[in-house]
């Protein structure tokens, strides 16, 4: 796997901003502290239904029962400078990618990948749970805990 340039910077992207990308954007930023990085963590969606909005309860219950917390996040769209202000864009699904990809300017194209792979996993997207079970939010944060672990090791 390859080693990642210098971050300082890494962006979430789900669609709503309040299941997948604010889990990971709380698992990554717990991992990340305790590893002694010193990186910025933020999480945005590609569309704005939930502006606002804390993080889905079902994601915080199981979430917090591992020990991340998900305090202060809040759900909110992607902005234009959010591809000049982060080092790292990292989307939850090939759909989300898309999206990323459409609206980045050419110059900031690099820092957009999908979580999983840059974790170094095999799977290409993050399950969308939102209208599922809790069981789909277990597995999403074995998920992201996997994908994170790899992607800090990419930046040891």
């Amino acid at each position: 796997m390859n080693k990642l340039p210098k971050i300082k910077s890494i962006l979430v992207v789900c669609m709503g901003n309040i299941c997948r990308s604010t889990t990971a954007e709380a698992v990554l930023r717990t991992k990340l502290k305790q590893r002694g990085f010193n990186i910025k963590v933020d999480s945005a969606g590609t569309t704005d239904y939930h502006k606002g909005d804390k993080p889905d309860p079902r994601a915080i219950s199981i979430g917090e029962k591992k020990g991340y917390s998900f305090k202060g996040i809040r759900s909110r769209k992607v902005s234009e400078k959010d591809f000049a202000k982060f080092d790292l864009i990292l989307a939850s699904d090939q759909k989300n990618l898309a999206y990323l990809s459409k609206r980045c300017p050419e110059q900031y194209l690099a820092k957009l990948d999908l979580y999983l792979p840059a974790g170094g996993l095999a799977e290409q997207e993050i399950p969308d749970p939102y209208y599922g079970s809790v069981q789909g939010f277990k597995q999403v944060l074995e998920m992201i805990e996997q994908a994170s672990d790899g992607i800090i090791e990419r930046l040891s």
